[in-house]
């Protein structure tokens, strides 16, 4: 039997972009940021950006904690991190809810399903590696319409390690046989 040819994705960020999240910020407190003086854009990235490196700081320190948990945790800290002299004022727990709920209604980006197909007319079995939970993240493409089975999905909380942690992305070199080809496929901004 000939080798497998398989390429692994990372998801948000690379499969998935950010606007639906920018938009979301925007909606919730958008009119209030700017009235102090915040680009709401920029305080959704700056959140979205702390969460990420205090996510992977307590994943290096073995003290691993599932992203949303991390970034839920910092809403506060990042507005008064912006200038923000009251957050617990300026926003709510309610508010900032509806705004993570939006980091689960992330779209795909433009071309991907066409480029899953190729990649599977090609002979490629796609996989998707994902510090999120499975669920959410399926959801992303089972709501574009893009055909990718829960088997091929892979989480980095299952193992309580982050990517860019060699041991986050072990297990799915291990699940792949010896003499496959293999392909990582991550493209961040």
């Amino acid at each position: 039997m000939s080798p497998q040819k398989h390429v692994v994705f990372d998801v948000v960020g690379t499969c998935v972009g950010y606007q639906a999240f920018f938009d979301g910020v925007t909606k919730e407190i958008g009119p209030k940021l700017l009235e102090a003086g915040l680009s709401p854009q920029l305080f959704a990235f700056a959140w979205m950006e702390s969460a990420e490196r205090e996510f992977t700081y307590l994943s290096v320190s073995e003290r691993y904690v599932p992203y949303l948990t991390v970034m839920r945790s910092l809403f506060y800290r990042i507005l008064h991190m912006a200038g923000v002299k009251n957050p617990r004022e300026f926003a709510t727990d309610e508010q900032r809810d509806a705004m993570m709920k939006t980091y689960g209604e992330l779209n795909p980006r433009e071309g991907l399903k066409e480029a899953f197909e190729l990649l599977r007319s090609a002979g490629f079995t796609i996989w998707c590696l994902t510090t999120g939970d499975i669920a959410r993240v399926r959801g992303y493409f089972q709501k574009a319409g893009i055909d990718m089975p829960v088997k091929n999905f892979m989480s980095c909380d299952t193992k309580g390690v982050a990517k860019p942690a060699l041991a986050a992305y072990e297990p799915a070199l291990a699940s792949l046989a010896e003499e496959d080809i293999k392909w990582f496929a991550a493209a961040h901004m």
